[in-house]
């Protein structure tokens, strides 16, 4: 696709659904974080106990992208693409009307299959549709829809749980399945996926992939590096701003407000901004900017001060975030790009997954979470910054005219 091309419809649309599948995603997830409480004291349990469910949706969500991902690698990006919404979606329904802890465990697990299986479907989909110039735009643009998922949850829940209770808000979780609607009527396969398909195909993953085991095993390295540093610097902030500071529910929510609106911003300018200077130097400037906001985010005095802090830093890890669809799908096997990019990314998630109890042992250790949250985003920060500086970039491929060389 031609650097000079102007946006047609066709590729509005197919960049909106993919956004919109991640925000919706994103959406259903966090809806379990904002009433575990309440889950717990109806299935006469403890929290710990029901944040099973949380586990379970990370460890299972790389299963699911090497399952859409060979699904849409094999019978294209669209189909695969509405499955993987309509059975999130039916998972999530499904888990209002769980009748015990056991069967809400597995039902989350199941949606954790279908939530792995939506990103890297969905960013195929995008980067073989749009022009050139245009990816880091849409990079920046898919990887915001995940804070804007948050945003939307926050809303949801702050507006309805008194009135539905969290039975009802996992049944709103299922409106994602209207997507599929749009997608059927609005979306076209990918035609580099169609470009592909002019030669019989009959390569499996480990074809696919050979001669390309160390970059995968650099991606996941990679990722796993930026899962620690989103997840370090998001996960437990809540909870230093309550335990450190003694702030208020209100107060928390308005910081978590404000470094969400942060995270949006960062993700669409700094992916913007890759297209000009390039893949890996933005996230290396980025990543090494956020060092310097450390001390604002983790000891600033005033909600103010940790709030702009918080908004600085989110605005850094999630602009290094923005620049990661691109990168990835640009870096793919071409016969491999619905799975490879989702793959490697969630693998990289469940390495980090063990982020959260270590951050809390790290408070414990030394008395205090503003520690343990400096350590960990810094350490990973370096590693985002130093994994980029060895790696590669293929900025300017032409997704198309690889997977005809691909077949």
């Amino acid at each position: 696709m031609a650097s000079n091309e102007v946006w047609t419809p066709t590729q509005r649309h197919i960049v909106i659904a993919s956004f919109l599948g991640w925000m919706l995603d994103a959406f259903d997830f966090f809806l379990v974080v904002f009433v575990l409480k309440r889950i717990a004291g109806d299935f006469g349990t403890d929290v710990k106990s029901v944040t099973y469910a949380i586990f379970l949706t990370l460890a299972m969500r790389p299963v699911g992208a090497f399952l859409f991902g060979r699904l849409a690698d094999h019978f294209g990006r669209r189909p695969a693409l509405m499955a993987s919404v309509l059975l999130y979606s039916g998972m999530e329904l499904a888990s209002a009307f769980a009748p015990s802890l056991r069967a809400f465990l597995i039902l989350r697990a199941l949606y954790g299959i279908a939530m792995g299986g939506e990103w890297g479907v969905g960013a195929s989909l995008a980067f073989e549709s749009v022009p050139v110039r245009s990816r880091g735009l849409v990079s920046g643009m898919l990887q915001a829809g995940y804070p804007t998922g948050y945003l939307l949850a926050s809303i949801v829940f702050g507006l309805l749980f008194d009135h539905i209770g969290w039975r009802g808000m996992f049944i709103v979780g299922a409106a994602p399945a209207l997507l599929v609607l749009y997608i059927r009527s609005k979306v076209p396969e990918s035609a580099a996926w169609t470009a592909s398909r002019t030669v019989p195909q009959a390569r499996s993953l480990w074809h696919a992939l050979s001669g390309h085991w160390l970059l995968a095993l650099y991606a996941i390295a990679l990722m796993t590096c930026f899962n620690f540093f989103s997840h370090g610097t998001q996960d437990l902030y809540p909870t230093f701003l309550k335990a450190d500071h003694l702030y208020s529910p209100h107060t928390v929510s308005l910081i978590q407000i404000v470094y969400n609106v942060g995270a949006i911003l960062g993700g669409l300018t700094l992916g913007s901004l890759s297209q000009r200077f390039g893949r890996r130097r933005t996230i290396i400037i980025g990543a090494l900017l956020s060092l310097l906001v450390l001390p604002l985010w983790a000891y600033g005095t005033t909600p103010v001060v940790l709030a702009a802090g918080a908004f600085v830093m989110q605005f850094f890890v999630q602009g290094c975030w923005g620049v990661i669809p691109a990168h990835l799908n640009e870096l793919s096997p071409a016969e491999a790009r619905a799975t490879f990019p989702g793959f490697v990314y969630q693998l990289g998630n469940l390495l980090a997954a063990y982020n959260a109890t270590l951050q809390a042992q790290l408070a414990v250790s030394f008395g205090s979470y503003a520690i343990a949250l400096v350590l960990v985003a810094g350490l990973a920060a370096l590693g985002v910054a130093l994994f980029a500086l060895a790696g590669r970039e293929a900025r300017n491929i032409d997704m198309q005219i690889a997977a005809q060389q691909a077949a």
